[in-house]
Formats: C-alpha cells, structure tokens, sequence
C-alpha cells in the first residue's frame, strides 16, 4: 500500500508541478484574457449587475443564474479559502497570496469560457433536464470524434468528486470538530451523510436554493470576522501588503517558526492552492452554470467569472491578511491550524469556534456541490440510470471519509482532480475562436442597446 501511495504521490507531483499543470493553466488564462481584451476585468461591475437582471421572454434551464453562481461557488467556497492559503504560505511565505490574485486574475476569463460553452453545448437528456458542462462541448463543440475526450474527462471528474469533494471534506470537518468540541467522528459523518443526503435527493433544484441561502450567509459572516481582526490590526494592513509583494519577488527568509522560501515556491503554491480553491481550468464550474435558466450564454459566462473573483480575490485574501497581521504564519502551524491560530490571535477563544464552524459549513456545501458535478459525470458515461445508485454510494462516502485517514484515497483525488482539467483545456483553446466571436458579438449589441442591462 506505502508503494502504491508513493508512486501516486510521484505521479501527483509531476501532474502538479512546475511543468505540466500550472503552466499549462496560467497560460491558458493569459491567452484567454487577451484574446477577450481583458473583458473579465473590465466588466466586472456588468456581471455584478447581470444577477438582478432578468431576462425577457421564455428562457431555458432548472436553476436562476443566481442559484448556479451559488451552487458553483458552494463547491469552490471551503477548505481552499480556509486550509489551503495557510498551506500556500506555509510552504510558499506570504509572496504565495500575490501569485493566487495572479491566477485568479486570469482564471475569470478561463472560468467565464468553461460557463459559456457549457451553456452553448447544453443538452435535455432522458430526464428533461437541461445539462452540460466539458463533457458536453467538447463532444457537440469538437465533434464526436473527440468522445473519447470527453469520457476522460467523466471518468476523472467522477473519480475525483469522491476524493476532493467528499471524503476529504467530511474528514477534515469530523478532525474540527472532535478537536474544538470532542464531538465524535461516527456522529459528524453519519449527520452529514443525513442532511446531504436529504438536499441531494432533490437534484439540483434542492441544492441550488440550499447553496443559494447558505453560501451568501457563511461567506457574509466569515468575511465581517476577518474584516474585524484586519480592522482591529489596521496598523499592520499597510505592512502585510508589503511582506506579500516582496514575497512574491525576492522569496521569503527564514524567521520564527518558518523555514524560508524561495520566489519559485512562492509561485508553485500559490497557483496551485489559488486552482485548488477557484477551480478555474478544472471545468467542474461550467456543469452548475450550464443548468442556468438562461438563453444567452455570453452572460451565463460574465456570472460565472465572478466566482473565481469574490472565492481567491476576496475570500483568499482575507485569510492570508488575517495569518500575517496576526503573525500566525511564523508560529509554524500548518493548513487549518494555522487559520485557527489567527483568528484565536484576533479574536480571542471565539475565532475557534468561528474556524471550526465555518469550515463545517464550508466543506457540507463543497460535499452537496461536488455530489451534483460527480452525478453528471456518471450519467454521461452511463445513462441516467446510474444516479440514484450514484447518489447512495456518495451518501455513504461522507461516513467513511469521516471515519478513516484515507491517505490513499487523498492522493487519488489530488492526481484525478489535476487529470480532469488537461481535456477541458484542450476543449477551452480548440473552441477560443467561438468564445471570441460570441462575446465580440454580445458587446457590440450592449453597446448599441446598453438599457437592456439596466
């Protein structure tokens, strides 16, 4: 088992490294965001304003374009926001944060190509449901010679939802939560299994309005914790800037608890924590966005790089300002300790409970998220029949993944998590042109019908 653990955790490297990965994303970004004109940045304020804006006439889709933003975000909204930037730091220094803002910056066009052409590509299928996502443009988009394409991307995203988006969250969730509370792991897990079981039933209709009512309310009550400590340690926001630029280009030195980190480090961890917290590039986004109830999919598309903004640009920085004003990064605890340790430091005994809670609350909505992008999958490959087995085996995952340290299955879900992004990449670059075209179309109108939006 140590052997097979190994080699997986050699492949997971590899995948994740400086030459396959995280270049091939960055780049990706970059190349989308010019051939967009930076559109993402300069219509961010637009795509805030799209989500009061209510079509004219019948549209198409299960969920408001809202609700998909919500349930996108409550698969994204989670231990990346809360363990993963403390990890970016801890093995990066605080440069990592500069380099999360890089790849976020360029993952909204990456995020807001995935949306369109999920809902371009959609289909009804035997349900009467509308669904798409990578699977489906790349077989309607690239044609059906590229199936195979899209099966990989399947069978990746299937395998993956039980690692990343399960067992992983309801692990760390019973880990909090028998650390701050003694609660025992067979009774997080089997509550858990109950309530996401209960939501999930519903499809995605019940998971839309439950992410639709929790995602706002955590993300609101996590975000004025970390806003109070910043404003209790106002005189050191200035300086935590400062620590993060020159990070960012000179590494970071050894100093208090930690050990030191070079500009590449920097780099690695944080385009890595940054994808593993928005997801821009994996394509599991574009399944929410592609059950939209929408008939443009340019404006599908500008709602969903606002995910990839308010997941890395708000909530990751509010994290990592909250570790370094409070000096909790040089105390050298790791991941989610090291969150803990923050906010305890800023807000005395309550920030425990703050952490322990908002990670609970972070990871259900991951796991309700992620069962939806997994159900996809496995319909796609196997017809719509396989769901209610899908949605049974997924309910007794969270038990499991509560119970035992599945180390295996971690390094499992970190190498199928990276695997499932290489085909939806290749789909974004062979169908840029399209994503050109369709948005250039789209803004000439709003410019010459601007009150359309308002």
């Amino acid at each position: 088992m140590e052997t097979i653990a190994s080699w997986v955790n050699r492949l997971v490297g590899i995948v994740w490294g400086e030459f396959v990965l995280i270049p091939l994303l960055a780049l990706v970004g970059i190349y989308l965001t010019v051939g967009l004109h930076a559109m993402p940045w300069r219509y961010l304020g637009y795509a805030v304003r799209l989500l009061w804006h209510r079509e004219s006439g019948e549209t198409q889709g299960e969920i408001s374009p809202f609700q998909a933003l919500m349930t996108a975000l409550s698969a994204t909204i989670g231990t990346g926001n809360i363990a993963g930037v403390a990890t970016a730091i801890y093995f990066g220094g605080p440069g990592a944060v500069f380099w999360m803002w890089v790849i976020a910056l360029v993952g909204m066009a990456t995020k807001y190509a995935e949306a369109l052409l999920a809902v371009k590509f959609r289909e009804v299928d035997a349900t009467g449901q509308y669904v798409g996502g990578p699977m489906y443009y790349i077989e309607n988009g690239l044609g059906p010679q590229w199936k195979w394409l899209a099966g990989a991307f399947s069978a990746f995203g299937m395998a993956a939802a039980f690692g990343i988006g399960n067992m992983v969250q309801s692990n760390s969730v019973a880990e909090v939560l028998a650390s701050q509370y003694a609660v025992p792991t067979f009774a997080t897990g089997g509550t858990m299994a109950l309530i996401a079981g209960l939501v999930i039933i519903g499809g995605v209709r019940r998971i839309a309005e439950v992410a639709a009512g929790l995602v706002p309310l955590m993300a609101a009550g996590y975000f004025i914790c970390a806003v109070a400590i910043l404003g209790l340690n106002a005189h050191a926001v200035p300086a935590a800037f400062v620590t993060i630029v020159d990070g960012a280009f000179n590494g970071t030195a050894a100093g208090g608890g930690f050990v030191g980190a070079t500009v590449w480090m920097a780099i690695r961890w944080g385009f890595a924590r940054g994808i593993f917290s928005n997801e821009s590039g994996l394509g599991s986004a574009a399944i929410a966005h592609a059950a939209a109830r929408t008939n443009n999919a340019v404006r599908q598309g500008m709602v969903a790089m606002l995910g990839t903004f308010i997941d890395t640009i708000i909530m990751c920085t509010l994290t990592g300002l909250v570790i370094i004003v409070t000096g909790a990064w040089l105390e050298g605890a790791q991941g989610a300790s090291m969150s803990r340790a923050a906010f305890v430091s800023g807000l005395g005994g309550a920030g425990g409970h703050i952490v322990a809670i908002g990670l609970a609350v972070f990871a259900f909505t991951t796991i309700i998220g992620w069962s939806y992008y997994g159900e996809r999958c496995a319909a796609y490959l196997f017809g719509v029949k396989i769901i209610a087995a899908y949605r049974v085996v997924w309910v007794a995952a969270i038990l499991l993944g509560a119970l035992f340290h599945l180390n295996l299955v971690w390094a499992f879900a970190d190498l199928f998590n990276g695997l499932m992004a290489i085909p939806n990449l290749i789909a974004l670059l062979l169908l840029s042109p399209l994503v050109f075209r369709e948005t250039r179309i789209y803004l000439k109108g709003l410019v010459a019908t601007p009150a359309t939006t308002k």
